[in-house]
């Protein structure tokens, strides 16, 4: 086993990426929510969505999970009886949030090079459909290279997009965030993700009246109840824990980084490969050659598959069948006497 000094710990096993040097700073701020007696709706909720709007640079409100935040962008749109374009190379949530807001699902064909939505495809398909909004997911990390594109086109016919930013902690490419080239982003703080708080989700916007819809959205549409909503609220031990986390995120990130960059990346040349300019989060490191001790695949089925859609996705095929991911996680349980953090490499 060799170690290698640098600013984070990375190993083949798999770890939530919660830093135990945080436990202490996590319990004060669990005492605190004890001693205040309000566990849900309180100071920390509004903290975190402080903290994660400081660095995503956009209006944010916290959900029990990505699946209320989705749910509350595509209620705002009304999608009801609406056709809503999906990548097929994406988890089920996507395409499922839209049938169980009234939509309809059209499914969209990715690009082998980057797993994300190809915008040849989605131009095609838009033409075709003529849908209300668009997912655009951000697979693995990093940001769909066709982002751009796809955004100006959205813009110019008035679609709605919508950013998948489930696995995109820590991106960026051209100075913006995950979210900010469409109309929201949604992330997901699921216990595998880059940084987690077990459960939970954050909707990002640059639209006020999507923010005040969401907080009602999340909270039964309290209290005019004009938002028909259901409860999505993120409890304070919760948000406690993600705002341990944000602040810890830069330096889980570039740990993920430094590895990719200097370990994995000599090893293994037909990965994918970023975008000049561009920062993944690394929530999966991706390559096109079968590996003995892959974590699989970041999906095994595309969605279209799973529903029984009756289209032909020759990438998205070719992509459940190609692509395998290395290990690659983030344990801060290892400091040296000088202070450094260190890696291992198996």
């Amino acid at each position: 086993m060799k170690e290698t000094p640098t600013k984070g710990y990375v190993s083949s096993d798999f770890a939530i990426g919660f830093d135990p040097r945080d436990r202490d700073k996590l319990y004060q701020m669990w005492d605190q929510i004890f001693e205040s007696n309000r566990w849900s709706e309180g100071t920390f909720t509004e903290l975190f969505e402080s903290l994660w709007r400081d660095w995503n640079e956009l209006p944010s409100v916290a959900f029990a999970s990505w699946a209320g935040a989705a749910m509350a962008c595509l209620d705002y749109i009304d999608v009801r009886g609406k056709i809503v374009l999906c990548p097929s190379n994406t988890f089920m949530a996507t395409p499922l949030s839209v049938i169980k807001a009234g939509g309809q699902v059209q499914f969209v064909d990715c690009n082998r090079h980057d797993l994300c939505m190809s915008y040849d495809d989605f131009v095609a398909k838009a033409e075709k459909w003529r849908p209300a909004a668009v997912w655009l997911v951000h697979i693995g990390g990093h940001i769909a290279f066709d982002v751009e594109k796809i955004a100006a086109y959205c813009r110019k016919h008035h679609i709605w997009l919508l950013e998948d930013c489930a696995h995109a902690h820590g991106a960026h490419w051209h100075g913006k965030k995950p979210g900010a080239w469409g109309d929201a982003g949604v992330y997901s703080f699921y216990a595998t993700k880059t940084i987690s708080t077990g459960e939970g989700g954050m909707l990002v916007t640059r639209h006020e009246d999507l923010v005040q819809h969401a907080r009602k959205y999340r909270n039964y549409g309290k209290f005019d109840h004009l938002v028909e909503g259901l409860n999505f609220r993120m409890s304070e031990f919760t948000a406690a824990i993600g705002c341990v986390q944000v602040k810890r995120m830069p330096e889980v990130v570039a740990c993920k980084q430094e590895y990719a960059r200097h370990v994995l990346d000599p090893l293994y040349p037909n990965r994918l490969k970023l975008r000049d300019g561009m920062g993944s989060g690394y929530y999966k490191y991706i390559v096109f050659n079968q590996v003995e001790h892959s974590t699989g695949k970041v999906y095994d089925q595309p969605c279209h598959r799973i529903l029984g859609h009756d289209v032909e996705l020759p990438n998205s095929d070719w992509v459940t069948e190609n692509h395998w991911c290395v290990p690659i996680y983030y344990h801060g349980a290892n400091v040296s006497p000088d202070g450094n953090v260190l890696f291992t490499d198996d």
